[in-house]
């Protein structure tokens, strides 16, 4: 097949990329996508039949306090892209990057941030309704219901993955996992961090991969305007998991929590399962958090000379 991507230098990819080009014709955009011109001229320029769009901001923090440049970036670019995608001629996918943020509060977030503990656990799936709580999650969800219209008015073939939180950066510690990580490596005695009872599940990155190369190379079954979660359904409370970080990298000093900027409706409790995309393609994740985190953690102690 041949492959257009955006966001081809994040960190889902800069990994998914080579793993594409060793089995696609693959073509990574180079236009702002908010340039509808440009991006109409190159997209068809290509003639691509998938299109994988990756591109977007991805700080849910930040995007409390840079709502407009979150809505323009993940909403209106995204639509550019759709309505240039949908003059292909042989379009057989498009793929989008979604959030499980989308699911935003629920009933079970409450119970957890006022018990510190959910009485009743439970996953969210593809008939969660979602109601987003960040700006971040109101422009994914946007794109979503984009994508419904296009699919019901122009038969326009559409898969949208929920993505839980990733993990494995190489490059980049603004994320929960790395930031832990490298604030252990760097502080013996000290680390800041923010909320530490909400719940999260977390998959490695070589999990999530194989599961965006199983939609992608399998339009016929999951371009049919679906959503996929793709979480391990293993929710974990943020305390709990910088205390599995620290045991690992044998770290023994002072977390000092609530150190970060207060996020406005905060969500206690994010948990998905994989079980769709499971029936649908025979996926599901290999690597348990103990392993993802041991690799998670050898990459940064390289990066930063640690032995």
């Amino acid at each position: 097949m041949k492959i257009f991507v955006t966001g081809a230098s994040g960190f889902i990819g800069s990994h998914l990329v080579p793993i594409l080009e060793s089995r696609h014709e693959v073509y990574a955009m180079q236009s702002d996508l908010l340039d509808f011109v440009a991006v109409e001229q190159e997209l068809l320029g290509q003639g691509p039949d998938v299109v994988v769009h990756l591109a977007a901001r991805t700080e849910v923090e930040k995007s409390f306090y840079e709502q407009t440049s979150f809505s323009e970036v993940n909403y209106v670019a995204s639509v550019n892209l759709i309505e240039a995608a949908a003059k292909l001629k042989n379009l057989q996918n498009f793929v989008f990057a979604s959030t499980m943020e989308v699911y935003g509060w629920q009933p079970i977030s409450d119970e957890v941030r006022l018990t510190g503990k959910p009485g009743n656990p439970i996953a969210f799936d593809e008939n969660t309704i979602p109601h987003p709580n960040a700006p971040y999650a109101v422009a994914k969800l946007a794109v979503e219901k984009y994508l419904e219209y296009m699919h019901r008015s122009h038969e326009f073939p559409w898969t949208a993955i929920r993505q839980t939180n990733s993990y494995g950066r190489r490059d980049n510690d603004f994320f929960v996992t790395e930031q832990i990580i490298t604030q252990m490596l760097k502080n013996p005695d000290h680390v800041y961090l923010g909320y530490r009872t909400p719940y999260r599940n977390f998959i490695f990155i070589t999990d999530l991969l194989e599961a965006w190369v199983r939609v992608i190379e399998n339009p016929d079954v999951v371009g049919t305007g679906i959503v996929m979660t793709v979480g391990p359904n293993d929710p974990i409370r943020i305390d709990d998991y910088a205390a599995m970080i620290a045991d690992k990298i044998g770290w023994s000093g002072a977390m000092h929590w609530d150190s970060k900027p207060r996020r406005p409706g905060e969500i206690y409790w994010l948990n998905s399962n994989n079980n769709l995309i499971h029936q649908l393609l025979g996926w599901q994740p290999t690597v348990d958090l103990s392993q993802g985190l041991d690799h998670t953690i050898d990459i940064w102690c390289n990066n930063l000379g640690i032995k």
